[in-house]
């Protein structure tokens, strides 16, 4: 990645001002007790407890089937509980306003899809319609301008939407999420459609934002990554949370070998000393 995409990506955060911008540590987003049953009444999330802090990024893993995206979904209101609250700001979520809940929480989906052929600036401008009408929307321009630069998608500005590769695409929605300009992120497999260079400034991002006072909540099948950006890691096993902690109190290879029935590796980098979590190849477990 050139040295001007670093700068401007850090730009982003410094300086910016996050609105309503909570104090580090403030719980943002708690679900107590969550349970979401689905297909005829399979419980997909099972009596989960876990919070969002402001100042911190959590990483959740865990394998597929897990419940990963459908607790992030449950903690978007996307999805209603049928056990449990959701609770954001400390209010539950039934009892905001869309447009209030859009000015506290952002959103970026798996799938990015838009019905018409808006262009790539148009959809980034999306992100700051919960602000109309009110004095932030004076900051619109700006905001926009800033979100294009930081995901390196200002070249693509005029483009139509659905003719942009995947990855393309993802850095778009993820500049719309930048754009709306909130306190706290849920982010669902933000790297999965990019290359290696783009997934390390994606992260990079989150990272600034959560160190600026963000909430930042990531769901990522690469361990390795999360054991490099993650504050926390939640991993999720059968739709419960089996471990949440600073990762290298969670990333262990009892825990991981047990939950993804695979026999993993976790060992540290020889000259970084950074944790690196690998699957086990060529030799018997």
């Amino acid at each position: 990645m050139s040295t001007v995409l670093r700068s401007l990506s850090g730009a982003f955060t410094r300086h910016h001002t996050l609105p309503l911008t909570p104090q580090p540590g403030t719980v943002t987003l708690c679900a107590r007790g969550v349970a979401l049953e689905r297909n005829g009444g399979r419980r997909v999330l099972d009596g989960v407890d876990f919070e969002v802090i402001a100042g911190q990024i959590v990483a959740l893993v865990g394998p597929n089937g897990a419940g990963k995206s459908t607790l992030l979904d449950a903690l978007a209101g996307e999805l209603q509980p049928s056990e449990g609250t959701v609770e954001l700001d400390g209010k539950p979520l039934a009892d905001w306003a869309p447009v209030d809940m859009a000015r506290r929480r952002a959103v970026l989906p798996q799938n990015h899809t838009v019905g018409f052929p808006f262009t790539a600036r148009e959809v980034v401008a999306m992100g700051r319609a919960p602000w109309a009408r009110t004095a932030r929307q004076d900051d619109d321009e700006q905001r926009i301008a800033e979100a294009l630069a930081a995901t390196d998608v200002e070249h693509l500005a005029g483009r139509t939407f659905p003719a942009l590769s995947g990855g393309e695409r993802a850095r778009v929605a993820l500049a719309r999420v930048l754009a709306q300009d909130t306190a706290t992120l849920l982010l669902d497999e933000p790297t999965a459609a990019l290359d290696l260079g783009h997934q390390e400034q994606v992260l990079r991002l989150a990272r600034e934002r959560a160190s600026a006072g963000a909430a930042v909540v990531v769901v990522l099948h690469d361990l390795g990554v999360a054991a490099a950006y993650a504050d926390r890691v939640a991993v999720l096993e059968s739709g419960r949370i089996a471990a949440d902690g600073p990762p290298r109190e969670v990333l262990t290879r009892a825990l991981l070998t047990r939950v993804y029935q695979h026999p993993v590796d976790v060992f540290d980098h020889p000259d970084t000393g950074a944790q690196l979590v690998l699957p086990v190849r060529g030799r018997n477990s």
